[in-house]
Order: structure tokens, then C-alpha cells, then sequence
């Protein structure tokens, strides 16, 4: 039997990671990966570059979006891109993605802090079909955890970081080998919600408003004090004043 022709788009550790696994896996799940497209971020430094561990197994690497070639699965880990029609039409069994958020609750960007504001209890990953919607295919797999008291969202994103490796490992023969039933998320809407969310409403999510309650206040700042990014803030006579934390 032939091998089935797959084409990776990731970045970021998590994409590292499942496309490391991917690749340990090819011989034992009959898979020829014909080629990588990344927007690999360079401050990850080699020991997260897609490019170098794609070259180091001789994968071809894919330039621009509109090179991805015919192939039977596009697996998606952490692609900054939307997917066009045409796209997604190059895959002949399955265009998909794993995002790492419940759906349909949190779909697009954010999701770690909007959770820890929602004061949501539970969190999880999805590997979803891709379709031309932002994070809005119907759902393959998922894996739900609780969201432990007072978590800061670096602790949820660690969290949701192993969950996601664990789940693309634990369904990957199972997309490859097309054993799965799609699940529209329209039909678990009634029971979870949705919310569409998009990169550039993190700064809003960051200013703070001292007239809040000391919960509400404390809980933003959970939700969006990210170690290596701006921390959160408030305006005190037209200047910005940001929150750090310190352990006592």
C-alpha cells in the first residue's frame, strides 16, 4: 500500500514537538511527509527550529502558503495563516488542526487569559477539521482538564501545552487512518458557548481599572501576566503604570 502524503504547517515548541513525533512515526503509520511550511519564530532558537529538524530528515520546505502541494493530509500545529478553499482543496482525505483551547468556547487567539477571566473551571485542546472559518471545523478530537485554583496563565498554557502533545499523539493513526466521527461544533454550542477572539484584543484584556473589585482585579492580572510579554497595566494620570509580581 501506498504511504499517505502528508504536508506539516507549525511552529512554535508545541509544532516542534508534534512534528518530531510525526516524523519518529512514519515508518510504523505508512506516512511519506512530503513537505513543512513554518513561520518559525527565531527567538525559540534551534532547539525549536522546524526548518532545521525538517532538514535534518530531508523534508522539503515550503516557502509560501500557496505551495502547498497535493497530498492526502495537511496537519496544522500552530500556523499563523487561514486556510483559503484552495488550500485546504490540495488534501484529499483531511485538511486539520490542533488548537490549543476547548471548542467551541475559545476559538481564535487569547484563549489562555479569556478562560482565566471568564473564571471558566475547565479548559482543554481540540484537533478540529479545518474549514475556511477561523478555528471553526467540525471537531475530531478533544481532551478536557480542570483549571486549578488561582492558575496564572503561563500555568494553564503549560498545562494545555502537555495536554495538546499528548492528545496529537494519542489520535495521530487515527487521523491518518481516517477513524474518526466529525463532530459540528454547532451542535455543542448550547452546552459550552463560543467566542471568537483575535491577537490584537490582548492589549484591552492588559489595562486594568482600579474602580474594579479586588477579585476582578486580581484575576486579569492572572489572566494576562505572561512572562516575556507586557505585563498588565493602568493609567494614572495619563501614564502607564504596570503590575508585577512578587513572591512574598
Amino acid at each position: 500500500m501506498h504511504p499517505k502524503k502528508l504536508v506539516f504547517l507549525g511552529s512554535k515548541p508545541v509544532g516542534y514537538q508534534c512534528f518530531s513525533h510525526l516524523l519518529a512515526m512514519r515508518e510504523e503509520l505508512n506516512i511519506e511527509v512530503i513537505a513543512l511550511l513554518t513561520n518559525a519564530r527565531k527567538e525559540f532558537g534551534n532547539s525549536h527550529d522546524l526548518g532545521v529538524l525538517a532538514e535534518s530528515h530531508h523534508i522539503p520546505i515550503i516557502d509560501e502558503i500557496n505551495d502547498i502541494p497535493d497530498c492526502d493530509i495537511i496537519y496544522s500545529v500552530q500556523y499563523h495563516k487561514i486556510l483559503s478553499a484552495t488550500h485546504i482543496s490540495k488534501a484529499k482525505q483531511a485538511t486539520v488542526n490542533l488548537h490549543m483551547a476547548p471548542l467551541p468556547e475559545y476559538r481564535g487567539s487569547n484563549q489562555f487569559s479569556y478562560a482565566i477571566i471568564d473564571n471558566k473551571k475547565e479548559f482543554g485542546t481540540t484537533i478540529h477539521l479545518i474549514d475556511t472559518g477561523i478555528d471553526h471545523g467540525d471537531i475530531l478530537f478533544q481532551k478536557r482538564f480542570p483549571i486549578p485554583e488561582h492558575c496564572k496563565v503561563n500555568m494553564l498554557y503549560d498545562l494545555t501545552f502537555d495536554a495538546s502533545l499528548e492528545l496529537f499523539r494519542d489520535t495521530l493513526a487515527d487521523v491518518v487512518n481516517n477513524h474518526y466521527t466529525p463532530i459540528p461544533q454547532t451542535t455543542l454550542e448550547e452546552k459550552y458557548g463560543t467566542s471568537l477572539h483575535y491577537k490584537k484584543d490582548i492589549h484591552k484584556l492588559k489595562e486594568i481599572d482600579l474602580g474594579w473589585d479586588k477579585e476582578k482585579i486580581e484575576r486579569h492580572i492572572r489572566a494576562t501576566s505572561m512572562p516575556g510579554f507586557e505585563p498588565p497595566f493602568c493609567i494614572i494620570n495619563g501614564e502607564k503604570l504596570f503590575f508585577t509580581t512578587i513572591h512574598a
